[in-house]
């Protein structure tokens, strides 16, 4: 192997390529850059799938000012691609913004942030100060980017300024690298910002991108396709390129012929079912296959199959959209089966308000990297399902997080094990508090009431998933009961669930509803299912509901 280590969170190319530390060759990315016709173009991908990498390795081919960029693309693909794109290696003056660390918890800190990263960009350019091209007025504006002296005003125009010294001192166009830019965004929604911090970016990207005669070509990334109305709406020539588009599909990620060269590499193609059941599972575009190049670098590092991806990521916003959303929690259990569900996707995220559009939500779990597309059904609905184990533990980190510091005194797992083992006038009485606290803010609407319920218990239930399997909605009997708990031990105790809500047309107790959930158990013979298997000790359990109000009873 001719390659000294793995360099694990190395970003930077030039850093990477100078150590010799493992590196797949992404290179015909600049092909496919230089091929693309668009003078703006959005790339989104999941966090940590090469786009900052790939960003700082189209910064180091292009720059005039990168004086070893021969030495750093020797060996590459992109070299023997002919002089129409060998040509231009070190053609353009370029900038390079990243608003990853943009972040901070109010406006005010985030202009701060924002300063801050707007004057590494400037940093990089301080020759500019020694030019007789640049007016003195000019230098004194750089200068006080450079000493964090600006306003607003002269934030919000620093990049198309900066452009325009770059064009005037080299006599070239000027290429615009901007990476993640939509934590600016999403931060600002999560910590209560939202319309000053885009009220700020629209007059800044609305700066830079229109009617900017500077520019040759901007290239930026993020993770979701932002609403263009809320930002780029003074960008020409905008175009988008999200995990559904066949453009760029092979250029992020790792793909199946690329894994089989690292497991080649690093000696671990005995392990390849175990990497590919923990870390494979993506598609991008018309590319199936692809694998997490984060985790599966750290686990060659380790040798220890866990997740990885899951621990670095912010998904603040995912748990933001699913919070109060009992339909989207249905369906993340059906998703933690395995299952294949149909979704609603609307892939230009609309941040302002996310949370209440299911369409939204399941966007910005596929451009996030939380779902894989498997067959479009319509202009609008996708089928999905979970790209891998690695994903699913995620799933169920949350459903868990969902539940856990709602019961005052007592979390998740007490609750459960109470279930389990038969204590049952403490799992109801945990249970009622429970329903309480986490009801106590969800609107509980009348006609999808049941469904409520239902999916509220089974989201409970996933905590259980090493120790049982969790059926729902399945035939046994003479009917489908709502919930089953098989043990994977058949000598465990089982389970099965029956719920009621009260019909308010019929203004019904809730302890008529109770019986009217026994009566159906019974009648229904939910349990010969798992006698028939030999599953013997079966609890049956009926749960009554009117509002927040809840009852339980086992049925003898």
């Amino acid at each position: 192997m001719d390659f000294e280590g793995i360099g694990i969170g190395e970003s930077n190319f030039k850093g990477l390529r100078v150590r010799k530390n493992y590196f797949i060759d992404k290179s015909m990315y600049i092909k496919d850059i230089i091929d693309n016709q668009s003078r703006v173009l959005l790339v989104t991908r999941p966090r940590r799938f090469g786009k900052t990498l790939n960003m700082s390795m189209l910064k180091y081919f292009f720059d005039c000012n990168s004086k070893d960029s021969k030495e750093l693309f020797e060996g590459l693909k992109i070299m023997e691609q002919g002089e129409k794109y060998t040509s231009k290696l070190g053609a353009y003056p370029c900038l390079y913004l990243t608003l990853k660390d943009v972040n901070d918890s109010n406006y005010e800190n985030m202009i701060l942030d924002f300063k801050t990263a707007i004057l590494e960009m400037y940093r990089e350019h301080r020759y500019l100060l020694d030019s007789d091209k640049i007016y003195e007025d000019e230098k004194e504006r750089i200068m006080d980017i450079l000493y964090a002296r600006e306003d607003e005003v002269a934030l919000k125009t620093s990049v198309r300024e900066l452009s325009g010294y770059l064009y005037r001192y080299y006599n070239k166009p000027v290429m615009l690298f901007i990476d993640e830019y939509d934590v600016p965004i999403q931060s600002a929604y999560i910590k209560k910002y939202y319309e000053k911090a885009i009220e700020f970016l629209k007059t800044f990207y609305g700066s830079t991108f229109k009617d900017n005669p500077y520019l040759e070509k901007t290239v930026l990334t993020g993770v979701s396709r932002v609403a263009k109305e809320s930002i780029f709406s003074g960008a020409n020539n905008f175009k988008v390129f999200t995990v559904l588009d066949n453009e760029f599909a092979d250029d992020f990620g790792i793909t199946s012929e690329e894994m089989d060269k690292v497991m080649k590499d690093f000696n671990v193609e005995d392990d390849k079912d175990e990497i590919k059941k923990w870390y494979d599972g993506y598609r991008i575009g018309n590319v199936e296959g692809i694998y997490n190049p984060w985790s599966v670098f750290n686990y060659l590092t380790d040798k220890q199959l866990k997740p990885y991806w899951v621990n670095t990521s912010s998904n603040d916003l995912i748990k933001l959209t699913v919070k109060n959303s009992m339909t989207v929690k249905e369906k993340m259990e059906r998703l933690l089966k395995d299952e294949e569900i149909e979704v609603p996707i609307k892939l230009e995220t609309e941040i302002d308000g996310i949370e209440n559009n299911e369409d939204n939500i399941w966007g910005l779990m596929l451009g996030t990297g939380y779902l894989k597309v498997v067959e479009q059904i319509d202009r609008k609905m996708y089928k999905v399902k979970l790209p891998n184990y690695e994903i699913k533990t995620l799933f169920e980190d949350m459903v868990d997080e969902w539940f856990s510091d709602k019961v005052q005194g007592n979390d998740l797992r007490s609750i459960l094990k109470d279930l389990v083992e038969l204590r049952l006038d403490e799992f109801q009485k945990k249970f009622r508090v429970l329903t309480k606290e986490m009801f106590s803010y969800m609107d509980v609407g009348e006609n999808t009431a049941e469904n409520f319920y239902h999916a509220f218990v089974l989201g409970m239930l996933v905590g259980l998933r090493d120790t049982y399997y969790v059926n729902s909605n399945r035939e046994s009997g003479f009917g489908r009961y709502d919930i089953m708990l098989e043990p994977h031990d058949r000598n465990g105790n089982s389970f099965i669930m029956e719920f009621k809500v009260a019909d308010s047309f019929e203004d019904e107790s809730i302890e008529e509803v109770l019986e009217s959930a026994k009566k159906q158990i019974e009648e229904k013979r939910y349990e010969s299912n798992l006698r028939e298997r030999g599953f013997n000790n079966i609890t049956k359990i009926v749960f009554a509901f009117k509002g927040k109000e809840c009852k339980m009873e086992v049925v003898e």
